[in-house]
């Protein structure tokens, strides 16, 4: 699946931003060199950037870095129940709530890298499980109808996303 093969139906306007910097990408070509480029960019951020906030009120790194790996485990969560042609209606969850609750100043580079890339080597080996007729199935998650291929688009450019923020505000 490409991203031009998506329909606005597939996903909330929210998520716009996300799939548009993707440009046109192969859904689980994007997914693998996503893993790739980021495990190399986090292997080259200073440990003691890890704790550090751009600004007072905002995450420090390592919250950061978690917030990727929990949205990672909520969509994927999703993906896989919309495919299943689960009927419920999936609640949205609040990020800020998660990261309070993660710990993330426990943690290190190496536990963070580590769990980022067992997430999303489970993230592809699932949506490398999935038929193309999977991909379009959809399923409600934030009160918005969302697609399984959507849901794919969506962590690829969320992780672009803070990607790109780490890098101008972080490093």
């Amino acid at each position: 699946m490409k991203t031009s093969e998506l329909q606005i139906e597939d996903y909330n306007p929210y998520y716009q931003t996300y799939i548009n910097a993707l440009g046109e990408v192969s859904l689980r070509e994007e997914l693998s060199n996503g893993l790739l480029k980021f495990e190399e960019f986090v292997s080259y951020i200073p440990h003691e950037k890890l704790n550090y906030a751009y600004a007072e009120g905002k995450w420090t790194l390592a919250e950061a870095l978690l917030h990727i790996i929990d949205t990672e485990r909520v969509f994927q969560y999703r993906a896989l129940c919309f495919s299943r042609n689960d009927k419920a209606s999936f609640p949205g969850f609040d990020q800020d709530d998660y990261v309070v609750a993660a710990n993330a100043s426990k943690r290190t580079k190496e536990s963070l890298l580590e769990e980022f890339v067992a997430v999303r080597t489970s993230s592809i080996a699932l949506f490398n499980s999935f038929s193309e007729a999977d991909l379009h199935k959809r399923g409600v998650a934030s009160e918005s109808p969302m697609s399984v291929g959507a849901v794919g688009f969506i962590l690829s450019g969320h992780l672009n996303h803070h990607k790109r923020i780490i890098e101008e505000r972080y490093l």
